[in-house]
């Protein structure tokens, strides 16, 4: 993470003897009686430079940041404004606030046309690798610049990469939110499970739309259709919004399977009308468009499994994702076909397997589940187990079988594990499926991964859910856009969906690879790229709270140089410290280990206290530590850790008392209280010293 740190290697020796032992300095080898610390060396190293050190170290962890929090201060138009001058060529502008770069996540279109403006999507990223952090959400503070033209959220499917930012997002700018049966069963499934209550007022407005008929609802100046669209959850659908200027086609995330296992296949015929009927512009998802022919069918994996049960000689557990509801039912087929029960777990999975049954997408036969704490007491092969945890995820049901911590399930030798995935692109979740692959081969388990399957004599485990370049190309051929714009997907897929494009017959004039923000115009014949808009990154924790830059900003110089706060108890009228000051390390070094270093280190704080505490105000005196503490640990250990300074002032008062005020006269009716004595004034100062020293040291400096 910190670039600029130097090398171990590199750094000035201050001492001959070990870390925390005390250097022999005589001659005949004994050591001298209360030696002052040797460690300190004439400077080398001038405070700019530390404090320099200490600024790249802050600049290290805004950059990580920065990958998530890009929000660049720009304007949404750059076209320059005429004063009474009447716009009569109004421009339909699309505005990618997500899902634009880095695979294609936390996905948010924008239309808006005029005094109106719909969203299609919004998602959440789940792939943020910051301290504490559990997802992204996008930065919508353009539409809320916007609000009033706000007119409804239109959803292509229930993936969270689709539609996990919606409980943040809607309650703040609430619209009516559009999508197919299942769709909105899964927006309504996230909102019942949010963590965080809704604000007061707040009511959840949602339109269920039938794919299969064609219906069109008006939405302000548009008009909005679903079309069914096959891909790795039930009821995906393609958004098309008729508009003043023109149609525009949101794919959403899709596959073109003829032989999917619900039957629900792609609306091919209604595509190619609308093809006929004239598309302005297509926005196409762009996630596997590096990958060659075409994607499996989902049911070339059904006989996969029914030989795995054929031949598991324990019991079988499968690892999948949590929406893919097809394939739970393609696995209670198989497991009913050979008597076995199935037993669920995976808060994520059971909820929508209710959702999805509730609705009637799912056939289980009566008695086919069993509850996970029962699969213990059953036989090992009458039982398969389904549950979530096939990229790895710490917390999930299957990394907690793995790892031991699972409340019910012990794994076992002749128990088989089968994940029906492979790594999500561009979420580094390779090292965390090895990782758990790892302890499952510890325990004796068999292991069947779809990558490895050829490897290990069986069929394919799993099919993606997304395209492959031909069936890209069939899209554009069923549409024949005038102008298309390559969405959802790492900016090299993009390009390589407009390399596509081009090869379909679309000018690559009309093509467009953009960034998150930027607006895109369009008028019946052109497109412009007119500007940006803020965009960004909104960071939330595994509570749904909303976590400021600032404090992550924090945690990762915590994690990158730690901690030092030092404690220092001075005398008001001195001037002089009253003890030695206290020094607290986290992250930073081991104390007890450095024991030459902390000596130096609290002699160079009482030098500091005697030449500057008198001469500068208290906030100034602060500030000047903080410097001297991060000048002297970077010359001794080329480290910036942050530096907390605590001064705790004692006494200072006319009559010596510790800061206590004046006694008050005595009621002349009652008999005076006797002077405290020296002695007794001393003694409750050291007292009240002690119980306040004792409070700053109990308290844990990495909450401050």
């Amino acid at each position: 993470m910190n670039t600029n740190k130097p090398n171990n290697q590199n750094r000035p020796v201050r001492s001959a003897g070990k870390s925390g032992g005390r250097r022999n300095n005589s001659a005949n080898g004994r050591p001298k009686a209360k030696a002052a610390p040797t460690i300190a060396p004439a400077r080398t190293v001038s405070r700019g430079a530390a404090i320099r050190a200490q600024r790249r170290t802050h600049d290290d962890a805004q950059r990580v940041i920065n990958q998530y929090l890009d929000v660049p201060e720009v304007v949404a138009e750059e076209r320059p404004r005429r004063a009474n001058v009447i716009d009569d060529n109004p421009r339909l502008k699309i505005i990618g606030l997500g899902g634009m770069d880095g695979g294609g996540s936390k996905n948010m279109m924008l239309v808006e046309y005029m005094n109106d403006a719909v969203i299609i999507d919004a998602g959440n990223d789940l792939s943020v690798d910051l301290p504490g952090i559990n997802y992204g959400i996008c930065d919508v503070s353009y539409v809320e610049s916007i609000r009033h033209k706000l007119r409804g959220y239109v959803i292509t499917h229930g993936h969270l990469d689709h539609i996990g930012g919606l409980p943040h997002i809607v309650p703040k700018l609430p619209a009516p939110i559009y999508g197919s049966n299942f769709t909105i069963g899964r927006v309504e499934e996230i909102f019942q499970n949010f963590g965080l209550p809704m604000p007061e007022g707040f009511e959840l407005q949602t339109v269920i739309m039938n794919e299969d008929t064609h219906e069109r609802l008006k939405l302000g100046a548009f008009f909005v259709e679903l079309v069914r669209v096959t891909h790795s959850i039930p009821g995906s659908t393609i958004v098309v919004l008729d508009t003043p200027v023109g149609r525009i086609i949101n794919t959403g995330d899709f596959r073109l399977d003829p032989n999917p296992l619900d039957h629900e296949r792609t609306d091919v015929e209604r595509l190619k009308q609308l093809g006929d009927e004239g598309v302005l512009v297509l926005l196409s998802e762009s996630t596997t468009t590096e990958r060659m022919g075409r994607t499996p069918s989902e049911s070339t994996i059904e006989q996969s499994f029914i030989d795995i049960m054929d031949q598991a000689p324990g019991r079988i557990f499968i690892g999948l994702f949590s929406t893919n509801m097809n394939r739970v039912q393609m696995i209670v087929n198989a497991a009913v076909h050979h008597n076995k029960k199935v037993a669920m777990d995976g808060r994520s999975m059971v909820s929508t397997l209710e959702m999805a049954v509730r609705h009637g997408f799912m056939k289980i036969p009566k008695g086919t589940f069993v509850p996970i704490a029962s699969v213990p007491n059953m036989k090992d092969t009458d039982v398969v187990v389904v549950a979530t945890g096939s990229q790895g995820e710490p917390s999930s049901a299957l990394q907690r079988m793995a790892s031991g911590d699972h409340r019910h399930i012990k794994l076992k030798e002749q128990d088989t594990v089968v994940l029906s995935s492979t790594p999500i692109p561009e979420s580094g979740n390779d090292s965390l499926i090895g990782h758990m692959v790892d302890g499952l081969v510890r325990k004796g388990v068999h292991v069947f991964e779809h990558r490895h399957h050829e490897l290990d004599g069986i069929g394919p485990l799993h099919v993606s859910g997304h395209a492959s370049r031909d069936e890209y190309a069939d899209m554009i051929n069923y549409t024949r856009p005038k102008f298309f714009i390559p969405i959802y997907g790492a900016y090299r897929s993009k390009q390589r969906h407009i390399d596509i494009a081009v090869e379909q017959g679309i000018p690559r004039k009309n093509c467009a690879n953009v960034d998150n923000g930027e607006v895109i115009e369009f008028t019946p014949d052109t497109m412009h790229i007119g500007g940006k808009v803020p965009v960004g990154t909104v960071l939330v924790d595994q509570t749904g709270a909303i976590v400021s830059s600032v404090v992550i900003k924090d945690r990762l110089m915590l994690a990158e140089e730690g901690l030092v706060a030092v404690v220092l108890t001075i005398d008001k009228k001195s001037g002089n410290l009253m003890t030695s000051p206290d020094i607290i390390s986290r992250g930073f070094i081991y104390m007890r280990d450095n024991e030459e270093l902390m000596n130096a280190f609290r002699t160079e704080l009482k030098r500091a206290v005697q030449q500057r505490y008198k001469r500068v105000d208290l906030d100034r005196f602060k500030q000047e530590l903080k410097e001297h503490v991060t000048h002297f640990l970077f010359e001794y250990t080329q480290r910036s850790p942050i530096v907390i300074p605590v001064v705790n002032v004692i006494g200072g008062s006319k009559n010596g008392s510790n800061g206590q005020s004046q006694p008050k006269k005595q009621d002349s009716k009652r008999l005076p209280k006797p002077e405290p004595t020296p002695e007794e004034i001393a003694a409750e100062q050291q007292r009240r010293f002690e119980e306040m020293r004792a409070k700053l040291l109990g308290q844990d400096a990495r909450t401050d």
